[in-house]
């Protein structure tokens, strides 16, 4: 299956680059097919890869303790992970898991960090976009902290309006 320009630009993390820019990726990306329950990656695998979603749902985990799997988000169409891969990044942060196929485009993270590093208005497009990205993730994970401190017995009282 080929990927085309048309896929690349359905892409967030892409949607700003020019045809020109795009065009320069093109040559580099691959797609993959994964059935549900597959895992992309695993945490502390070697990222080479940086992935972006056609098709599917894909959840990001942690294990924390050898009976808990904490979920850290969902990756929905035209989602990307792996960032660890473009970021240069030893390895992957967490598992990515598919949840139903997925239909996945695959770029070796060190050729896309290249080809930001030749053509530097692509890389503050990208970079710009993970910013506000991983803004936003930030924001949903502090609350998400707040909420577990609201509600954990012990500090229950602290939180309480006299």
């Amino acid at each position: 299956m080929m990927v085309s320009f048309g896929d690349l630009k359905k892409i967030f993390l892409l949607e700003n680059l020019t045809d020109g820019m795009l065009g320069k990726m093109l040559p580099f990306v691959e797609m993959r097919l994964f059935s549900e329950g597959a895992k992309i990656f695993r945490q502390g695998e070697k990222a080479e890869f940086f992935f972006m979603l056609m098709k599917g749902k894909i959840v990001l985990e942690i294990q924390a303790s050898e009976r808990i799997n904490v979920s850290l988000g969902s990756i929905k169409t035209g989602g990307s992970l792996g960032w660890s891969a473009i970021l240069g990044d030893e390895v992957y942060t967490s598992d990515a898991v598919c949840v139903e196929p997925c239909e996945i485009m695959a770029i070796p993270g060190e050729k896309f960090r290249e080809l930001m590093e030749r053509d530097h208005d692509m890389r503050y497009g990208v970079m710009k976009i993970v910013v506000s990205i991983l803004k936003r993730r930030l924001e949903r994970r502090t609350d998400q902290f707040l909420k577990v401190i609201e509600n954990h017995p012990d500090l229950q009282k602290l939180f309480q309006k006299d």
